[in-house]
């Protein structure tokens, strides 16, 4: 059992999940260490590590930018606001810069070498 499964299971408590399936846990109690120390947070990430995964409310409470967390205080959406989308690199979906028809079109140039 990996040390993060360890840590989980014994000092984790579990605050909620996200829409991806992360689950997201906090330390549950302090074992010899000093109580000035904030508890710690960490998610567990549903099928791939990939840090990316975590959507921008998630990664305030994680960094303690908040206490609260997006089901105690829902996050305010923008009609502007597009939904959260992990990083798509690598995958069927990722971006792909349209073809540069000039480049096909006119070819390479090539060096006269009748001299």
């Amino acid at each position: 059992m990996s040390a993060a499964k360890l840590l989980t299971f014994f000092k984790g408590v579990r605050v909620a999940s996200d829409s991806y399936g992360n689950q997201y846990y906090r330390e549950g109690f302090f074992f010899g260490k000093p109580k000035d120390r904030q508890p710690r947070r960490w998610v567990v990430y549903s099928g791939r590590a990939e840090g990316s995964k975590v959507p921008a409310e998630w990664h305030a409470w994680l960094h303690f930018t908040t206490d609260k967390t997006p089901e105690e205080v829902p996050p305010v959406n923008y009609k502007w606001e597009k939904p959260h989308e992990p990083n798509l690199t690598g995958t069927k979906k990722a971006y792909e810069p349209p073809v540069n028809r000039a480049a096909t079109y006119y070819g390479a140039w090539q060096p006269d070498n009748d001299k």
